[in-house]
């Protein structure tokens, strides 16, 4: 009787080592046949491959040379570079969205003459969105309340003009502006875009310099006008750091048309609908609008854009 148990046993394990080594050839089998798929599938491989990325030997932000011969400099670029680039999807949002605002930007800028690499900044910002911070700052350009309403933004809960992407680009011409008469480098009145010019002013008391390059600032600071510097170079070619997109993804300009409002609109909805768009539309080209009513006081108007088809 023990004989026969012992046999079954043996019987048995030699079934299980039998299945076991089918199986284990089978997924090598699969395996091969997937290593040979991918190998065949340049879209894949060309995706998955990433290779480090040259800098140029001379750059400048608006007009004033960027002194890539120190390292440091040369390190601080080099991260946001990389980053820009192989951050796929918000890269390429960042391109197809760029087609319809910087020509824009670009035009509210050089109005006010502010250098156009300044436009790159709303790329950085909000990557061409009207987002709101966790610190409350609204729109392309990131105004917080007391700053827009300084800057002549009117900011109410029917109305708030940090949407505004023309209003809001003004704006920040203004401020820049004025950095650059307290500061005379528009290095540095970008970099007190993001810590301010009394934050700016600070440093270069404390520390005896006014290079921007060479100060020792908080790291968003310390990385802002690398960043912008980043966005400039992938957006101005963007082919040279991998992306390829067709002209006919890129985001079109909105065409549109400038009804004047005189007087109190009891629902925005039923004046969309009257000029035959939907409240979504309406909130699509003025982002502005924050609620479904629009009054209308001291004579006051207001310029409502309307899409032409």
């Amino acid at each position: 009787m023990r004989k026969i148990v012992v046999i079954g046993m043996v019987v048995l394990a030699l079934v299980a080592i039998s299945f076991v080594g089918s199986w284990y050839s089978q997924s090598q089998v699969n395996d091969t046949s997937r290593v040979s798929m991918n190998k065949t599938n340049p879209a894949r491989s060309d995706f998955e491959n990433a290779r480090s990325l040259t800098l140029p030997s001379h750059l400048e932000f608006a007009g004033e040379t960027v002194p890539l011969d120190d390292p440091d400099v040369r390190e601080r670029l080099d991260r946001e570079l990389h980053i820009n680039t192989y951050w796929h999807t918000n890269t390429i949002l960042m391109i197809k969205r760029a087609n319809r605002w910087l020509p824009m930007i670009a035009e509210e800028l050089k109005r006010d003459s502010i250098p156009d690499d300044f436009k790159y900044i709303v790329a950085i910002e909000t990557n061409f969105k009207n987002d709101t911070s966790p610190r409350g700052a609204v729109g392309f350009w990131q105004f917080v309340k007391d700053a827009a309403v300084e800057k002549g933004l009117e900011v109410d809960d029917e109305v708030d003009e940090r949407y505004d992407p023309v209003k809001s680009t003004r704006a920040a011409a203004d401020y820049l502006k004025h950095a650059y008469e307290k500061f005379g480098s528009w290095t540095m009145a970008a970099a007190s875009y993001n810590r301010g010019v009394t934050g700016m002013v600070n440093a270069i008391e404390h520390q005896k310099e006014r290079d921007y390059y060479k100060l020792m600032l908080n790291e968003e600071t310390s990385r802002y006008v690398f960043r912008i510097l980043a966005a400039k170079m992938v957006l101005e070619d963007p082919e040279k750091y991998g992306y390829d997109v067709q002209p006919q993804h890129l985001y079109a300009p909105f065409e549109t048309h400038e009804v004047e409002v005189t007087e109190s609109i009891p629902s925005l909805v039923d004046w969309s609908i009257d000029h035959g768009i939907t409240f979504r539309q309406l909130k699509r080209y003025n982002p502005w609008i924050q609620s479904d009513q629009l009054t209308i006081t001291n004579g006051k108007t207001y310029t409502i854009q309307l899409p032409n088809t």
